[in-house]
Protein backbone atom coordinates (compact mmCIF):
# COMPACT_ATOMS: atom_id res chain seq x y z
CA UNK A 1 0.00 0.00 0.00
CA UNK A 2 2.87 2.35 0.83
CA UNK A 3 4.51 1.64 -2.53
CA UNK A 4 1.25 2.47 -4.32
CA UNK A 5 0.94 5.73 -2.40
CA UNK A 6 4.56 6.58 -3.18
CA UNK A 7 3.89 6.02 -6.86
CA UNK A 8 1.01 8.51 -6.82
CA UNK A 9 2.71 11.09 -4.57
CA UNK A 10 4.81 13.96 -5.92
CA UNK A 11 7.89 15.36 -4.24
CA UNK A 12 8.45 19.07 -3.73
CA UNK A 13 11.29 19.24 -6.27
CA UNK A 14 9.27 17.43 -8.91
CA UNK A 15 6.26 19.69 -8.37
CA UNK A 16 8.45 22.79 -8.51
CA UNK A 17 10.07 21.58 -11.72
CA UNK A 18 6.73 20.78 -13.31
CA UNK A 19 5.11 24.14 -12.53
CA UNK A 20 8.11 26.23 -13.56
CA UNK A 21 8.98 24.36 -16.75
CA UNK A 22 5.30 23.78 -17.58
CA UNK A 23 4.67 27.53 -17.43
CA UNK A 24 7.65 28.19 -19.69
CA UNK A 25 6.51 25.46 -22.11
CA UNK A 26 3.00 26.92 -22.34
CA UNK A 27 4.45 30.41 -22.85
CA UNK A 28 6.71 29.08 -25.61
CA UNK A 29 3.78 27.34 -27.29
CA UNK A 30 1.71 30.54 -27.20
CA UNK A 31 4.63 32.57 -28.55
CA UNK A 32 4.97 30.03 -31.36
CA UNK A 33 1.44 30.84 -32.46
CA UNK A 34 1.34 34.58 -31.83
CA UNK A 35 4.85 35.69 -32.85
CA UNK A 36 4.86 37.86 -35.96
CA UNK A 37 8.19 36.62 -37.31
CA UNK A 38 8.56 33.01 -38.40
CA UNK A 39 12.12 32.78 -37.07
CA UNK A 40 10.98 33.78 -33.58
CA UNK A 41 8.17 31.23 -33.73
CA UNK A 42 10.62 28.49 -34.67
CA UNK A 43 12.90 29.42 -31.77
CA UNK A 44 10.00 29.36 -29.31
CA UNK A 45 8.93 25.95 -30.61
CA UNK A 46 12.48 24.65 -30.20
CA UNK A 47 12.50 25.84 -26.58
CA UNK A 48 9.18 24.11 -25.92
CA UNK A 49 10.55 20.85 -27.34
CA UNK A 50 13.60 21.07 -25.10
CA UNK A 51 11.36 21.44 -22.04
CA UNK A 52 9.36 18.40 -23.15
CA UNK A 53 12.62 16.47 -23.32
CA UNK A 54 13.36 17.51 -19.73
CA UNK A 55 9.94 16.17 -18.72
CA UNK A 56 10.71 12.85 -20.39
CA UNK A 57 14.04 12.59 -18.60
CA UNK A 58 12.47 13.49 -15.26
CA UNK A 59 9.91 10.70 -15.66
CA UNK A 60 12.53 8.06 -16.45
CA UNK A 61 11.93 7.90 -20.21
CA UNK A 62 15.55 8.48 -21.10
CA UNK A 63 15.31 7.20 -24.65
CA UNK A 64 12.41 9.52 -25.50
CA UNK A 65 14.20 12.44 -23.88
CA UNK A 66 17.35 11.92 -25.92
CA UNK A 67 15.35 11.37 -29.11
CA UNK A 68 13.36 14.53 -28.41
CA UNK A 69 16.55 16.59 -28.20
CA UNK A 70 18.64 14.92 -30.92
CA UNK A 71 15.98 14.21 -33.55
CA UNK A 72 13.24 16.79 -33.12
CA UNK A 73 14.99 19.76 -31.54
CA UNK A 74 18.48 19.20 -32.91
CA UNK A 75 17.65 18.08 -36.43
CA UNK A 76 14.11 18.84 -37.55
CA UNK A 77 13.58 22.14 -35.73
CA UNK A 78 17.02 23.48 -36.64
CA UNK A 79 16.34 22.50 -40.25
CA UNK A 80 13.07 24.44 -40.15
CA UNK A 81 14.86 27.40 -38.58
CA UNK A 82 17.63 27.46 -41.19
CA UNK A 83 15.14 27.13 -44.04
CA UNK A 84 13.06 30.00 -42.69
CA UNK A 85 16.15 32.17 -42.26
CA UNK A 86 17.41 31.40 -45.77
CA UNK A 87 14.04 31.90 -47.44
CA UNK A 88 13.49 35.13 -45.53
CA UNK A 89 9.81 34.88 -44.65
CA UNK A 90 8.52 38.20 -43.36
CA UNK A 91 5.46 39.14 -41.39
CA UNK A 92 3.78 40.49 -44.53
CA UNK A 93 4.00 37.10 -46.23
CA UNK A 94 2.17 35.35 -43.42
CA UNK A 95 -0.87 37.61 -43.88
CA UNK A 96 -1.47 36.41 -47.43
CA UNK A 97 -4.02 33.60 -47.45
CA UNK A 98 -3.18 31.39 -50.42
CA UNK A 99 -5.92 28.81 -49.69
CA UNK A 100 -9.42 30.09 -49.06
CA UNK A 101 -10.89 29.06 -45.74
CA UNK A 102 -7.64 27.70 -44.31
CA UNK A 103 -7.90 29.84 -41.19
CA UNK A 104 -11.32 28.49 -40.26
CA UNK A 105 -10.13 24.98 -41.01
CA UNK A 106 -7.07 25.53 -38.80
CA UNK A 107 -9.32 26.86 -36.03
CA UNK A 108 -11.58 23.79 -36.21
CA UNK A 109 -8.59 21.46 -36.22
CA UNK A 110 -7.10 23.31 -33.26
CA UNK A 111 -10.31 23.01 -31.27
CA UNK A 112 -10.56 19.31 -32.12
CA UNK A 113 -6.99 18.72 -31.06
CA UNK A 114 -7.61 20.62 -27.82
CA UNK A 115 -10.67 18.52 -27.03
CA UNK A 116 -8.75 15.33 -27.82
CA UNK A 117 -5.87 16.45 -25.62
CA UNK A 118 -8.14 17.31 -22.69
CA UNK A 119 -9.93 13.98 -23.05
CA UNK A 120 -6.64 12.09 -23.14
CA UNK A 121 -5.28 13.87 -20.06
CA UNK A 122 -8.54 13.36 -18.20
CA UNK A 123 -8.59 9.67 -19.08
CA UNK A 124 -4.98 9.31 -17.96
CA UNK A 125 -5.75 11.04 -14.67
CA UNK A 126 -8.82 8.96 -13.86
CA UNK A 127 -7.65 5.58 -15.16
CA UNK A 128 -5.06 3.42 -13.46
CA UNK A 129 -2.50 1.95 -15.83
CA UNK A 130 -1.84 -1.76 -15.52
CA UNK A 131 1.16 -3.60 -16.88
CA UNK A 132 3.49 -0.58 -16.94
CA UNK A 133 5.97 -2.22 -14.60
CA UNK A 134 5.89 -5.44 -16.64
CA UNK A 135 6.48 -3.51 -19.88
CA UNK A 136 9.52 -1.73 -18.43
CA UNK A 137 10.84 -4.76 -16.57
CA UNK A 138 14.00 -4.93 -18.70
CA UNK A 139 14.29 -1.17 -19.17
CA UNK A 140 12.36 1.56 -20.94
CA UNK A 141 14.47 1.39 -24.10
CA UNK A 142 14.03 -2.36 -24.56
CA UNK A 143 10.30 -2.18 -23.83
CA UNK A 144 9.83 0.66 -26.31
CA UNK A 145 11.87 -1.17 -28.96
CA UNK A 146 9.77 -4.30 -28.45
CA UNK A 147 6.56 -2.36 -29.09
CA UNK A 148 7.95 -0.50 -32.09
CA UNK A 149 9.36 -3.52 -33.92
CA UNK A 150 6.65 -6.07 -33.04
CA UNK A 151 3.19 -4.67 -32.39
CA UNK A 152 3.51 -1.27 -34.10
CA UNK A 153 6.07 -2.14 -36.77
CA UNK A 154 3.74 -1.36 -39.70
CA UNK A 155 2.68 2.00 -38.23
CA UNK A 156 6.35 2.80 -37.60
CA UNK A 157 7.35 1.97 -41.17
CA UNK A 158 4.40 3.90 -42.63
CA UNK A 159 5.34 6.94 -40.56
CA UNK A 160 8.96 6.74 -41.77
CA UNK A 161 7.84 6.43 -45.38
CA UNK A 162 5.51 9.42 -44.91
CA UNK A 163 8.35 11.56 -43.54
CA UNK A 164 10.66 10.58 -46.40
CA UNK A 165 7.92 11.30 -48.94
CA UNK A 166 7.32 14.71 -47.35
CA UNK A 167 11.05 15.56 -47.50
CA UNK A 168 11.32 14.50 -51.14
CA UNK A 169 8.13 16.39 -52.01
CA UNK A 170 9.48 19.55 -50.37
CA UNK A 171 12.68 19.30 -52.40
CA UNK A 172 10.73 18.72 -55.62
CA UNK A 173 8.43 21.68 -54.96
CA UNK A 174 11.29 24.05 -54.15
CA UNK A 175 13.47 22.92 -57.07
CA UNK A 176 13.41 25.27 -60.04
CA UNK A 177 14.54 24.22 -63.48
CA UNK A 178 16.53 26.77 -65.45
CA UNK A 179 14.46 27.81 -68.45
CA UNK A 180 17.17 29.85 -70.21
CA UNK A 181 20.88 29.65 -70.77
CA UNK A 182 23.08 31.24 -68.13
CA UNK A 183 24.87 34.36 -69.35
CA UNK A 184 28.64 34.47 -69.39
CA UNK A 185 30.75 37.15 -67.72
CA UNK A 186 31.37 38.86 -71.06
CA UNK A 187 27.65 39.00 -71.84
CA UNK A 188 26.88 40.37 -68.38
CA UNK A 189 29.55 43.05 -68.78
CA UNK A 190 28.21 44.04 -72.21
CA UNK A 191 24.70 44.21 -70.79
CA UNK A 192 25.86 46.53 -68.01
CA UNK A 193 27.51 48.81 -70.56
CA UNK A 194 24.37 48.92 -72.71
CA UNK A 195 22.15 49.66 -69.69
CA UNK A 196 24.47 52.43 -68.51
CA UNK A 197 25.00 50.96 -65.05
CA UNK A 198 27.87 51.67 -62.70
CA UNK A 199 30.93 49.98 -64.23
CA UNK A 200 33.83 50.70 -61.83
CA UNK A 201 33.97 49.13 -58.37
CA UNK A 202 31.51 50.49 -55.86
CA UNK A 203 32.81 53.26 -53.58
CA UNK A 204 33.70 52.29 -50.05
CA UNK A 205 31.58 53.44 -47.11
CA UNK A 206 32.82 56.08 -44.71
CA UNK A 207 33.68 59.75 -45.11
CA UNK A 208 37.10 60.32 -46.71
CA UNK A 209 38.59 57.36 -44.80
CA UNK A 210 37.88 59.06 -41.47
CA UNK A 211 35.08 56.59 -40.72
CA UNK A 212 34.78 53.03 -42.01
CA UNK A 213 31.27 52.25 -40.73
CA UNK A 214 29.08 50.44 -43.27
CA UNK A 215 26.03 52.51 -42.35
CA UNK A 216 27.67 55.87 -43.20
CA UNK A 217 27.74 56.80 -46.89
CA UNK A 218 30.96 58.05 -48.38
CA UNK A 219 31.24 61.56 -49.78
CA UNK A 220 31.94 62.45 -53.36
CA UNK A 221 34.48 65.17 -54.22
CA UNK A 222 31.70 67.77 -54.28
CA UNK A 223 30.62 66.82 -50.75
CA UNK A 224 27.42 64.96 -51.63
CA UNK A 225 26.93 61.44 -50.20
CA UNK A 226 27.58 58.53 -52.54
CA UNK A 227 24.42 56.43 -52.78
CA UNK A 228 26.29 53.33 -53.97
CA UNK A 229 28.64 53.25 -50.97
CA UNK A 230 26.06 51.64 -48.64
CA UNK A 231 24.11 48.40 -48.94
CA UNK A 232 20.61 48.50 -50.34
CA UNK A 233 19.46 46.32 -47.43
CA UNK A 234 20.48 48.97 -44.90
CA UNK A 235 18.87 51.66 -47.03
CA UNK A 236 15.55 49.80 -47.19
CA UNK A 237 15.62 49.20 -43.43
CA UNK A 238 16.32 52.86 -42.73
CA UNK A 239 19.52 52.06 -40.81
CA UNK A 240 21.77 54.59 -42.55
CA UNK A 241 23.14 57.38 -40.38
CA UNK A 242 22.72 60.77 -41.99
CA UNK A 243 25.92 62.66 -41.32
CA UNK A 244 26.06 64.56 -44.57
CA UNK A 245 25.62 68.01 -42.98
CA UNK A 246 28.27 67.36 -40.36
CA UNK A 247 30.62 65.82 -42.90
CA UNK A 248 30.18 68.74 -45.28
CA UNK A 249 30.87 71.24 -42.51
CA UNK A 250 34.02 69.32 -41.55
CA UNK A 251 35.00 69.23 -45.20
CA UNK A 252 34.53 72.98 -45.53
CA UNK A 253 36.63 73.56 -42.42
CA UNK A 254 39.35 71.29 -43.82
CA UNK A 255 39.31 73.11 -47.16
CA UNK A 256 39.46 76.44 -45.37
CA UNK A 257 42.50 75.37 -43.38
CA UNK A 258 44.11 74.08 -46.57
CA UNK A 259 43.48 77.40 -48.34
CA UNK A 260 44.89 79.36 -45.43
CA UNK A 261 47.97 77.17 -45.36
CA UNK A 262 48.44 77.51 -49.12
CA UNK A 263 48.10 81.29 -48.90
CA UNK A 264 50.76 81.42 -46.19
CA UNK A 265 53.01 79.17 -48.27
CA UNK A 266 52.55 81.33 -51.37
CA UNK A 267 53.15 84.52 -49.44
CA UNK A 268 56.42 83.14 -48.03
CA UNK A 269 58.35 82.77 -51.30
CA UNK A 270 56.89 86.03 -52.61
CA UNK A 271 58.03 87.97 -49.62
CA UNK A 272 61.42 86.27 -49.80
CA UNK A 273 61.86 87.26 -53.45
CA UNK A 274 60.75 90.79 -52.72
CA UNK A 275 63.20 90.98 -49.85
CA UNK A 276 65.94 89.64 -52.09
CA UNK A 277 65.28 92.30 -54.74
CA UNK A 278 65.20 95.05 -52.16
CA UNK A 279 68.45 93.86 -50.70
CA UNK A 280 69.92 93.72 -54.20
CA UNK A 281 68.81 97.26 -54.94
CA UNK A 282 70.18 98.41 -51.63
CA UNK A 283 73.53 96.84 -52.43
CA UNK A 284 73.59 98.60 -55.74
Amino acid sequence: MSAQLAAYSTSTGEAFQFWVLGTVAVAGALCTVFMKRAVHSALCLAGTMIILAVFYLANGAYFLGVVQIVVYTGAIMMLFLFVVMLVGVTAADSLKETIKGQRWLALVCGLGFGILLVAGVGNASLTEFTGLGQANANGNVEGLATLLFTKYVFAFEITGALLITAAVGAMVLTHRERTERAKTQRELAEQRVRDGKHLPPLPAPGVYARHNAVDIPGLLPDGTPAELSVMQTLRQRGQIRDVSAEAISDLKALEQRSEDRLERTNSGPGSGSAGGSNSGEASK
